[in-house]
């Protein structure tokens, strides 16, 4: 199983929202009302941008959900495994974790989490049926999407073409 260069990390990878629904609900449900104490992404280093290939981690106040988005239509959440302060190892690539280097991530941080969303794609294109994690905190809205093999993230509402549930 390809690990994404992190040492500790296992990508169990689900299709559709009431799978996701059924593996990690409760789990995602628990987060609510923790504050969000870190956002940590992975850095390309030499191309100084996001490398969206690995996962995100959100650190709730001890509690870590990894969300990672591959192929079409694949999401792998896990939870407590992967080790920001530990290398990634991609070849070919000089590869940090950073929680520093998006100001919308940072200005989320030590907010408490009011709710949390899976957001099914309704769009009539290739996209249709993927699902996203959507955090809600009291000054915005953070997505984790499928960027078609990579992940993707938006802040502010959704866009309208996602068809908003619970995770229960």
């Amino acid at each position: 199983m390809f690990n994404f260069g992190i040492e500790s990390y296992r990508p169990q990878w689900l299709n559709g929202r009431s799978t996701v629904a059924a593996g990690h609900g409760k789990h995602l449900r628990a987060l609510i009302d923790r504050p969000l104490t870190h956002a940590w992404l992975v850095w390309d280093v030499r191309g100084d941008e996001w490398f969206s290939d690995c996962p995100v981690l959100l650190d709730f106040a001890g509690e870590q959900i990894e969300i990672n988005h591959a192929k079409v239509d694949d999401l792998s959440i896990t939870w407590n495994t992967v080790d920001p302060h530990q290398p990634v190892r991609w070849p070919d690539f000089d590869l940090q974790w950073r929680h520093d280097i998006r100001p919308e991530l940072c200005a989320l941080q030590g907010q408490s989490l009011q709710d949390i969303e899976l957001l099914e794609w309704t769009g009539s294109d290739m996209a249709q049926g993927t699902v996203a994690v959507s955090f809600c905190f009291p000054q915005s809205q953070l997505t984790i999407f499928n960027a078609l093999d990579e992940n993707g993230l938006t802040f502010g509402p959704p866009d309208s073409r996602y068809r908003r549930r619970s995770p229960r």
